[in-house]
């Protein structure tokens, strides 16, 4: 195990400051949508990290300053168009990023912030000082594309992380594993073409983007055959994702042999996730945590790393989150979830017949992996 160093975990207090604005979940209020607040608010991510608190967790973690990203390492990914109206809106008043991304004055920093933590967070784990990190960043960034923001993503964190680490630090091959419960677009975007990055995306089937995630959305070019989805269908449990994982991600990434993994972690499987409908658990979380170190330590010295992205039920999030500190670091605080005896006792959190045929038809692209 990789577990004889800490854990690091990176926070910065801008992150809450990002400021989505008022909507009433994911509309912009109007005449006939009342105003209220916006799904995507510091809530979760502040009450995440004040149960690690709490718990007595955060202080043996090791602690990872962020830093600003430049335009330079964003621009990797981003084109410079796209950077330069995202700066002028955020010197003025702010705006819209793109599809559902709205952001205050001042957002530009604070999304520079979001994908310089989740680089420090990789450098971090490459240089040997932490054995594993989390970066508990916003705003999000999976969704995020090359010319426009999704989702309420401005800056792919994760994959503007990933292309440092390569272009920077010499690493080769990388795998990203996302469990959010949406598509993980702006990463599949990212390395659509490139053989030494396997994008891997598990989540809600069409639920968004609805127009991507698709099971033949495979990578294009050089890159056709690394990238992998796993499209699940709603109300897919821990049975499930605990399949889909043993069976399709296990596999490919023992496959794969990446020098990296990297994780876009969204909490929004989660069974009382308002924008989605899965029934994920802050002990399946555990589990998924432990299945994907079992294979970092097998395949890259256990380097892995996992950066924030979404999760809206502020409620639940900080013990998902909790569960998967605790998977990563090996502490265990003693803090129980008490969400967790309703949620193992709903109905069908078995694997289901039609969820099995899901996984078994994402298995089935397995062989393209080289």
């Amino acid at each position: 195990m990789s577990s004889n160093r800490t854990s690091g975990f990176v926070f910065h207090e801008l992150y809450m400051w990002h400021d989505t604005g008022s909507a009433s979940s994911v509309f912009p209020a109007g005449l006939t949508i009342e105003p209220g607040e916006h799904a995507e608010n510091p809530d979760t991510k502040r009450r995440f990290r004040n149960l690690l608190e709490v718990s007595g967790l955060l202080e043996r973690l090791s602690a990872v300053r962020p830093r600003p990203a430049t335009e330079d390492e964003i621009a990797r990914f981003h084109t410079r168009d796209y950077i330069a109206r995202i700066k002028k809106l955020s010197a003025e008043r702010g705006g819209d990023a793109g599809d559902l991304t709205p952001f205050g004055a001042g957002s530009f920093e604070i999304a520079q912030l979001a994908a310089g933590g989740t680089i420090r967070a990789v450098e971090s784990v490459l240089s040997g000082e932490i054995a594993n990190a989390y970066a508990l960043v916003r705003p999000p960034g999976h969704h995020a594309e090359r010319d426009r923001g999704r989702g309420f993503c401005i800056f792919g964190n994760v994959a503007i992380a990933v292309m440092h680490a390569r272009a920077v630090h010499g690493v080769g091959r990388v795998a990203t594993v996302d469990w959010d419960v949406h598509h993980g677009n702006g990463t599949q975007q990212a390395f659509y073409d490139d053989p030494e990055v396997l994008t891997i995306s598990i989540h809600q089937d069409r639920l968004f983007p609805t127009e991507s995630g698709k099971l033949d959305e495979i990578g294009e070019g050089r890159g056709r055959g690394y990238n992998l989805n796993i499209p699940m269908p709603p109300g897919s449990g821990a049975g499930a994702y605990i399949a889909a994982f043993e069976r399709v991600i296990a596999p490919a990434l023992r496959k794969f042999k990446p020098e990296l993994i990297v994780v876009p972690s969204g909490f929004d499987a989660g069974g009382v996730d308002p924008l989605g409908r899965m029934m994920v658990h802050s002990a399946c979380y555990r589990r998924l945590t432990r299945i994907l170190m079992e294979v970092a330590d097998e395949v890259c010295g256990g380097r892995l790393v996992l950066s924030h992205e979404g999760g809206y039920s502020a409620a639940n999030v900080p013990y998902c989150g909790l569960a998967v500190m605790e998977g990563l670091s090996g502490i265990s605080t003693g803090v129980q979830d008490p969400w967790l005896p309703s949620m193992e006792a709903w109905g069908q959190q078995d694997l289901q017949p039609h969820q099995e045929a899901a996984i078994d038809r994402a298995a089935a692209l397995l062989p393209a992996i080289k």
